[in-house]
């Protein structure tokens, strides 16, 4: 069993930066892939990033990809998302989720899901 506990969000001018955190509870959390998802008014949940249990491989959707970094620190049971540049198709509800074995960009392979942090970038 996996808990998750996002934090970090907030408003931001278009082009600034912030920085999400995602706090685990569980010896396992180790071992489970870590994405974030992202999901605006009116519209579907949508893939932004994951991480490999290790580290050694991340994803990215096209959106994002130069503007955003994904992390995690095993030992601290963290997850991070940095995310610069950011624009105003950025604005969205943020969530941590968490998945045994591979990578997946599609939310219904996430077995654990925190209760989400708003990010709204003003244009």
């Amino acid at each position: 069993q996996v808990q998750l506990v996002e934090s970090g969000g907030g408003l931001v001018q278009a082009g600034g930066s912030l920085r999400l955190s995602c706090a685990a509870s569980g010896r396992t959390f180790s071992s489970y892939t870590m994405g974030w998802f992202r999901q605006a008014p009116g519209k579907e949940r949508e893939f932004v990033a994951a991480i490999s249990w290790n580290g050694g491989s991340t994803y990215y959707v096209d959106s994002v990809k130069g503007r955003f970094t994904i992390s995690r620190d095993n030992a601290k049971n963290t997850g991070n998302l940095q995310m610069n540049s950011l624009k105003p198709e950025d604005t969205a509800i943020y969530y941590c989720a968490a998945k045994r074995g591979v990578y997946r960009d599609y939310a219904s392979s996430y077995d654990y899901w925190g209760q989400g942090t708003q990010v709204t970038v003003s244009s």
